[in-house]
């Protein structure tokens, strides 16, 4: 490698957490070269473009872990980046709704955790939910002010401008095909040409284990693909949901569970479920990587994990296959919707990094390397919490004694 035609940094990955991590090193680091590569011909063409758009508040992550310290921050620094940058958003508020009289001690345990978290939440009872979502039956519910929504695809084309104004390199439709440590840092080879860079900054999300395992690191974990499948309601019946209407979530499961949520576009989906995925971009049932899926069953971690959730697995296997079924979870909260109401949406598929021991990683996770950080778990909030991921990496950045250091609160 040629140092002087070497880039300063490459990250790899385009979607929202790898581009708003090369953004904040364009601010931190004005004089570098930074280079972004991503194999897609567009950004966030993954799990960035397929999630359900909410800027999510904090509510719901346990306090201190990176999660909810920056969920809470992004959900602030997400409104200012698209008021400052005209990109359309709507605080619309959400309500968490119990259905069920055992789940009413748990609003409080979210009104309780959003406390903790500086999420503004209070506990409301049935008729102040209706007065919210005139269409939803509940016994009681929480009500989260500050959620919004917005397209965090045309957040990841604002970010791509930003990174254009301030000096980088982006590259779409240029999948990396290899990758080899050098002493001077690291040999990048791509369908459209070859580059070199001094550090490397892996945000690859689905792919993220395979590519810290080939740039020498170990991410202590394996990422197991789980597909979400979305309805969404006939434009005529759009006017059962105002808002987003979630259930309270079972604390023992990692999913959310299905729910309403009003897109920025003005359509309302219903969605998601979770269901282990046959392939890590396989955005349909059909969709198999012979590769993909015997990673994840050989997989003992994947196993372990069915057997603890055996019970919620059965249930959104069946929920995949039986639309009555789907439709039957979404009655609990709003009665009047019926199985004519709701069309097949979108599909996503979740990077979710599993232990070997059966347990979720329940945190973002970046991994440190030989000249390199690896974003080896950042599913939902990530999208929220973008702008905070990426000054995160770059705070865990080494000293680079080649680079002129620019505090952003000094520029």
């Amino acid at each position: 490698m040629n140092p002087a035609n070497a880039n300063d940094f490459a990250v790899l990955g385009g979607g929202i957490v790898g581009l708003a991590t090369a953004m904040a090193l364009g601010r931190r680091y004005p004089a570098a070269r930074i280079l972004v590569i991503e194999k897609e011909n567009k950004w966030g063409a993954h799990q960035t473009g397929h999630n359900s758009g909410v800027i999510h508040s904090g509510i719901y992550y346990k306090p201190g872990t990176l999660k909810a310290r920056f969920c809470r921050a992004g959900n602030r620094s997400m409104i200012a980046f698209c008021e400052t940058n005209g990109v359309p958003y709507d605080i619309c508020g959400k309500v968490i709704v119990a259905t069920r009289t055992a789940e009413l001690e748990q609003l409080d345990n979210l009104v309780e955790r959003g406390k903790l978290n500086g999420v503004k939440a209070r506990r409301i009872g049935p008729e102040e939910v209706r007065e919210l979502e005139p269409h939803v039956s509940c016994l009681g519910g929480v009500h989260v002010p500050e959620t919004g929504i917005v397209d965090f695809a045309a957040v990841c084309r604002a970010y791509a401008h930003i990174i254009e104004t301030q000096g980088g390199e982006l590259r779409l439709g240029c999948e990396v095909t290899a990758l080899r440590s050098t002493p001077g840092g690291y040999h990048i080879g791509t369908a459209r040409g070859d580059f070199d860079a001094q550090f490397l900054i892996n945000c690859t999300g689905l792919h993220s284990d395979r590519v810290a395992r080939l740039a020498g690191a170990d991410p202590g974990a394996r990422i197991v693909p789980f597909r979400g499948e979305y309805y969404q309601l006939r434009p005529e019946r759009r006017g059962l949901v105002r808002a987003l209407v979630y259930p309270v979530p079972n604390p023992a499961f990692p999913f959310l569970g299905v729910h309403f949520t009003r897109m920025i576009d003005g359509s309302v989906h219903a969605g998601p479920n979770a269901v282990p995925g046959l392939k890590r971009e396989g955005y349909r049932k059909r969709d198999v990587s012979l590769r993909d899926a015997a990673e994840t069953f050989m997989y003992p971690g994947f196993w372990r994990l069915l057997l603890r959730h055996h019970a919620e697995a059965r249930m959104e296997l069946y929920r995949s296959f039986s639309k009555a079924a789907f439709v039957r979870s979404l009655q609990h909260m709003i009665p009047e919707v019926t199985s004519d109401d709701l069309i097949p949406a979108h599909s996503g598929v979740r990077a979710q990094a599993l232990l070997s021991n059966g347990q979720l990683v329940d945190d973002f996770l970046l991994v440190p390397g030989r000249a390199a950080i690896h974003v080896c778990n950042a599913p939902s909030p990530a999208a929220t919490s973008s702008i905070e991921i990426g000054e995160a990496v770059v705070d865990a950045l080494p000293a680079q004694p080649h680079l002129r250091l620019v505090h952003p609160s000094k520029q």
